[in-house]
């Protein structure tokens, strides 16, 4: 099933399936190392249309929920 970041469960892992978005804003993913085929966790969304924190690489990255909605994963169940 695929879902965007926004949507997954906080404590919940998933592999990053596909990155919408112009040009820019893959490059600005790529450089936070966000690409397909990696393994992600998400550790909280901040009430209030705060940020999405999510683990990659044993590296903590806060994006802003709009990012998070353009990255889509595949869950695993």
């Amino acid at each position: 099933m695929e879902i965007s970041l926004v949507r997954l469960g906080a404590g919940k892992r998933a592999k990053i399936k596909r990155i919408e978005g112009g040009i820019m804003f893959r490059r600005r993913a790529a450089s936070l190392n966000i690409r397909v085929g990696k393994i992600i966790r998400k550790i909280v969304s901040e009430p209030f249309r705060g940020p999405v924190i999510i683990e990659i690489d044993n590296r903590r990255i806060s994006l802003g929920r709009g990012m998070a909605m353009k990255i889509f994963l595949e869950v695993e169940e």
